[in-house]
């Protein structure tokens, strides 16, 4: 472990982008106009999560696409998109075409597993191969393969007027380099550094062991040493950690309350490994950002990043989330040796 933490080198925020039902377009410009502030503040990553079936950005390559075409210079990416619900040769080729448009700024974060409540949507989304589909690490490869430039198709050339190409068109040639992979077990980590991802650990953990310690920063601090010890790169491969994060500096009192309240909601579920799974969740770090950034020095799996994707809370409103992401630029990011990119 470092005797002092790494210099935070990159500062990113992830966001769900919720939006009312019956106004689905002011939440998704909300979200466009968050990732532009972003953009304005220095910030060096904006992240998308993916929902389906709820009140969240069930598209957000799409609307990476959107944001790629109103912003310059911020690296744009998705944590994560749960690959269940994709065929990973169409999304290969949704990918490289946002990576064009955004001049080589997209870094699409992936997972395995099946889909949430598959049972209930199956039919709807796996029709006749459903119960065939693999939900493993297979398809992360394959997408892997496919957005590397392995061949899709096993023919290539002219048919009468039209060139076929046997490789997802267009390519990206710098895309492959970019893709992470969301983890929170050893496997995953350790699968993930053999693949040569990056990888994305997040304010959730698996507590495997039940005979182990029942502490987050510890098990976390295990999956980033494990997933670095797999991959090529070695102690340079790219890890990003997203804990909720929630500076208080310039807050008023009121939303000051709300957010201390917030966190104390979600406190009860960080004492004991939850459900069949045992996910372990981190507390919510909600302060000014001198406090925060004692707290996450003190953490020894923040010591060992250089990169964060710090999520916002999922209920709040635009405004604050202006404050929250200007505090983090302004307060929380020089306090944790980070320096804006003009």
């Amino acid at each position: 472990m470092p005797t002092s933490p790494r210099p935070l080198r990159q500062l990113g925020f992830l966001t769900i982008g919720l939006f009312d039902a019956a106004d689905p377009g002011r939440g998704h410009e909300s979200t466009l106009e968050i990732i532009e502030l972003g953009e304005r503040l220095g910030f060096d990553s904006a992240w998308l999560r993916h929902r389906h079936l709820q009140y969240g950005i069930s598209s957000p390559v799409a609307v990476l696409a959107a944001a790629s075409q109103r912003t310059r210079r911020i690296h744009l990416g998705t944590a994560v998109t749960p690959l269940g619900w994709e065929n990973p040769l169409r999304l290969a080729e949704d990918l490289a075409t946002v990576d064009i448009l955004s001049g080589g700024r997209l870094n699409p974060g992936v997972s395995a597993g099946p889909p949430m409540h598959y049972d209930r949507v199956k039919q709807a989304l796996h029709p006749g191969t459903a119960d065939a589909e693999d939900f493993g690490y297979e398809r992360v490869r394959r997408l892997l393969d496919l957005v590397r430039g392995e061949p899709a198709s096993d023919f290539s050339g002219t048919e009468g007027f039209e060139v076929f190409s046997n490789v997802v068109q267009p390519q990206s040639p710098g895309l492959g380099r970019r893709m992470w992979y969301g983890g929170g077990s050893l496997g995953s980590a350790r699968w993930a550094g053999e693949h040569g991802m990056n990888f994305l650990t997040s304010s959730v953990v698996k507590a495997e062991n039940p005979d182990g310690p029942l502490d987050f920063a510890e098990i976390q601090l295990s999956h980033i040493r494990a997933f670095r010890a797999h991959h090529p790169d070695g102690e340079a491969a790219r890890v990003s950690q997203g804990l909720v994060v929630i500076p208080t500096d310039s807050a008023s009192p009121e939303q000051r309350a709300m957010y201390e309240a917030y966190a104390a909601r979600r406190l009860p579920r960080t004492t004991a490994p939850q459900g069949p799974a045992r996910l372990l969740f981190a507390p919510d770090l909600v302060g000014t950002s001198d406090e925060i950034a004692e707290r996450l020095h003190a953490h020894v799996a923040f010591r060992e990043v250089d990169e964060v994707a710090f999520a916002l809370p999922f209920t709040f409103e635009h405004e604050d989330y202006v404050q929250i992401l200007t505090d983090m630029a302004t307060k929380l990011g020089p306090a944790l040796g980070w320096r804006p990119t003009g």
